[in-house]
């Protein structure tokens, strides 16, 4: 009886289903990286221009934004999209990153690998590692790969972003829609090539990428009542598939606070008040809310345990560890 019940449900209201263009796709929230979506996301492609990411968070945390660069014989190797600078001409980095990521500049990322290291893709790569892109390796500053070029996955790409997206300079360059400069050769005027940003009322940013190998690539931000970032690889449809994304990530997850800490209560009888110093918060379905379990592990301090920290809320989601929190004593 319970079966025919259940195919009569699914008969009646039929479970939607995403349906992407996209060879990969990743939903993922930014503040805790839990994927909400997922299309072959461990899948290794070429990602073209959305690695220029990684060259401006490089940029960005060098320290190095308000030095002025003199454009030398480097971009005589750019070629595809560019900002189309020249030799002699005088920009500051934060410029050129701006022209990396609002007009894809191949002769901007040349232009910054150049002056800030000669062994620049191996920072690239070093950083890659540090935020746990296990399936990336970086080979230039461009996405360009009609030679060697940046390989990745949907999740590393996404994992990249989430770090990036909480440097605040980061956020106000891919939030640009208009950027105006004037150099000692030329005046500028650049509007960002993501079209989202001005088409999608939540969009906070991203990049757009577009090589014959990879085909089209995009990374996008948003945030309603979640902060979001997709990542398409080899997506004909990718705006579309986009703002699909980001609407069911939306309509269907919301922050729930599993810990309070004005409201940290725990049956401990050894110390006079224990408390925590954060509130967490994890992306939930209202389904979901019994899959929460929380599992305190407190250690008995004899002598000086004021303010000291004396354990952990551990904080499990379908039984698996998401988060430790540690709690002091008073």
């Amino acid at each position: 009886m319970k079966k025919i019940v259940l195919v009569l449900f699914i008969l009646l209201f039929p479970l939607k289903v995403i349906a992407l263009s996209a060879n990969s796709a990743i939903l993922m929230d930014m503040k805790t990286n839990r994927v909400l979506y997922k299309k072959n996301i461990h899948s290794i492609k070429s990602v073209a221009s959305i690695s220029k990411i990684m060259t401006a968070l490089i940029a960005i945390e060098s320290g190095k934004l308000d030095d002025e660069v003199i454009i030398g014989d480097e971009i005589d190797n750019s070629y595809g999209s560019g900002i189309y600078i020249k030799k002699g001409e005088r920009i500051k980095l934060i410029d050129l990153v701006y022209g990396l990521m609002l007009r894809s500049g191949n002769d901007a990322a040349l232009a910054i690998s150049n002056y800030i290291s000669d062994d620049f893709v191996n920072l690239m790569n070093l950083k890659a590692d540090s935020i746990g892109m296990i399936n990336t390796t970086f080979n230039n500053p461009s996405g360009l790969d009609e030679e060697d070029g940046n390989f990745s996955t949907a999740y590393d790409m996404a994992l990249l972003m989430s770090y990036a997206y909480k440097n605040k300079i980061f956020r106000k360059i891919i939030s640009t829609k208009k950027y105006k400069l004037k150099t000692n050769m030329n005046t500028y005027i650049w509007y960002n090539k993501n079209k989202l940003l001005s088409t999608y009322k939540y969009c906070t940013g991203g990049k757009t990428g577009y090589t014959k190998k990879a085909k089209r690539t995009l990374i996008n931000t948003a945030s309603n009542n979640l902060d979001l970032v997709v990542v398409t690889l080899n997506d004909p449809n990718d705006w579309k598939d986009h703002k699909t994304l980001f609407e069911y990530g939306f309509n269907n997850f919301k922050y729930y606070k599993i810990l309070n800490k004005k409201k940290f209560i725990t049956k401990d009888k050894y110390y006079k008040k224990l408390y925590i110093k954060n509130n967490y918060y994890y992306p939930i379905k209202d389904s979901e809310k019994n899959n929460i379990k929380i599992i305190y592990k407190i250690k008995k301090i004899r002598f000086n345990y004021h303010n000291k920290k004396v354990g952990t809320a551990n904080i499990y989601f379908n039984d698996t560890l998401i988060h430790k929190e540690s709690i002091y004593a008073k």
